[in-house]
């Protein structure tokens, strides 16, 4: 990709059913080096409902990334500066394509950025000025993850 250039455009409707494939995907290959295996079964169960999804999507400030005609990447905030989902396909992790995502996303909104990141996306954030407020665990089909409130602050710049 760093020779690429990766597009971003707004979510359609029609890339609902290609992005909760390679959520699952994502989160279980690339989540699987922090989580147990029924960890990332309760994180991502492969049962998606696809109409809260879209709705969610459409809501949301949502982008898609796409490389050589495919989606390689996703992600979408919310007006209030919540950072909800930053997915990455599981064949395109490293090559810059989350920064990309997030640099359009944390431009579409003014003030404090917060996200819930997981122990394999902390790093990511942290690189980008995000701090942890704090470590929680969530609760998903019984099952605890880890995971972390971060906030980014963005700089103010006096004229």
């Amino acid at each position: 990709m760093r020779n690429q250039r990766v597009e971003v455009r707004r979510y359609q409707p029609s890339d609902c059913q290609e992005l909760t494939e390679m959520f699952y995907n994502t989160v279980h290959t690339v989540n699987a080096r922090d989580y147990s295996k029924e960890q990332l079964n309760a994180w991502a169960t492969g049962q998606v409902d696809m109409d809260k999804w879209n709705k969610s999507l459409q809501e949301h400030y949502s982008l898609v990334a796409i490389l050589n005609d495919r989606i390689v990447g996703f992600g979408d905030i919310d007006e209030t500066g919540y950072l909800d989902r930053l997915y990455v396909h599981k064949d395109y992790q490293e090559q810059g394509i989350a920064s990309v995502l997030c640099d359009h996303l944390e431009q579409a909104v003014s003030g404090k950025i917060i996200t819930h990141a997981s122990v394999t996306a902390k790093g990511f954030f942290e690189k980008r000025g995000y701090r942890v407020v704090k470590r929680q665990e969530v609760e998903r089909q019984g099952v605890l993850l880890t995971n972390f409130v971060m906030m980014y602050e963005k700089p103010c710049f006096l004229s």
